[in-house]
């Protein structure tokens, strides 16, 4: 009984010694709970203003908000060429900037037909330097030119190491996702800025959160549109320019994604819309978020991707890798 004493005794003791040491930790713990608390709440609600709130509320029609007139680069990708589809839906006229002269005017007169807008299409050769840019301009003279739409190169999605890329194929593709996106955003700007209105959207990848094995030149194309979008949207968001960036994860019959796995990509489903929903999607949150997934799912993947540390995501692609 002596010995149950004694440390029944020494308990209370240390207890009492460590009381506030107790209160404290419970303190941090509860402040930590709350950060928590508030920053998921947050979240919940970002996704409602960007994703849910712009469907139910009306808005003023996209023409009158930015212009009537859309210039379309990379149409020969699914995602932009349902992005051209949706805009044209809205009563814009398109203007397709490609090199693929064939598929994309077979799209515009479609476009044409089902809609009743005008389409232009541009062939240029950005191989040709300054000279591209001149079929351009005098495509865009006249006009109310109110989007830009840039889209990644969806053949950068196909597992490759950097040294086994061509020399010519990395450089046409640093040439068509990094120069050419900046040069298309560098000769329709100022006729927004002198309307002081108009929207730059440059659709990327979500791979540009994370990097990937053997999608050294995704990663990278990716993250400079990011990067480029939100230093754009910075400077010339004063000037009425909306600039915005979006970065999907999977879209059906689009390898758009930060996935090891390409047998995943035909696949349609919630988290895999096709383009055209993806597209419905993403241009409700014009105007509301310079950056976004465009897709609530998609969201949702994002804030599940932001919780899982860099290794365990390098990890599991790296496993993914292997098995497929």
């Amino acid at each position: 009984m002596a010995a149950v004493d004694s440390f029944q005794f020494l308990y209370r003791e240390i207890s009492r010694s460590c009381s506030s040491y107790f209160e404290t930790l419970a303190l941090v713990g509860a402040l930590y709970t709350a950060s928590r608390a508030v920053i998921l709440l947050r979240d919940c609600c970002t996704l409602v203003r960007v994703h849910f709130l712009p469907r139910m509320i009306p808005s003023k029609k996209l023409s009158q908000r930015y212009g009537d007139w859309a210039v379309i680069y990379g149409a020969s990708e699914p995602v932009a060429k349902a992005y051209a589809e949706e805009l044209a839906r809205h009563g814009i006229s398109i203007i397709f900037v490609t090199q693929d002269h064939t598929f994309v005017r077979d799209t515009a007169v479609s476009l044409s037909q089902s809609y009743g807008v005008e389409t232009v299409v541009v062939p240029a050769d950005f191989s040709l330097d300054q000279a591209a840019s001149k079929p351009i301009k005098e495509a865009l003279r006249g006009k109310d030119i109110g989007f830009l739409v840039n889209c990644v190169d969806e053949s950068l999605t196909c597992p490759q190491s950097l040294i086994e890329m061509p020399e010519q194929s990395l450089l046409d593709s640093v040439n068509k996702n990094v120069a050419v996106a900046t040069l298309m955003a560098r000769l329709v700007l100022p006729g927004m800025i002198e309307r002081s209105r108009g929207a730059v959207v440059n659709i990327s990848s979500a791979a540009c959160c994370r990097p990937l094995p053997g999608r050294v030149t995704l990663t990278a194309s990716t993250g400079y549109l990011d990067q480029f979008s939100r230093a754009l949207h910075l400077e010339y968001s004063g000037k009425g320019i909306f600039v915005q960036s979006l970065i999907p994860f999977q879209i059906a019959s689009s390898g758009q994604q930060p996935s090891t796995s390409t047998s995943a990509s035909s696949r349609e489903g919630w988290f895999v819309p096709k383009p055209d929903v993806y597209a419905c999607h993403a241009i409700s949150t014009l105007g509301v978020s310079n950056r976004t997934t465009g897709y609530w799912p998609h969201t949702l993947q994002y804030g599940l991707m932001r919780c899982i540390p860099e290794w365990i995501w390098v990890l599991r692609s790296h496993v993914l890798t292997s098995s497929s």
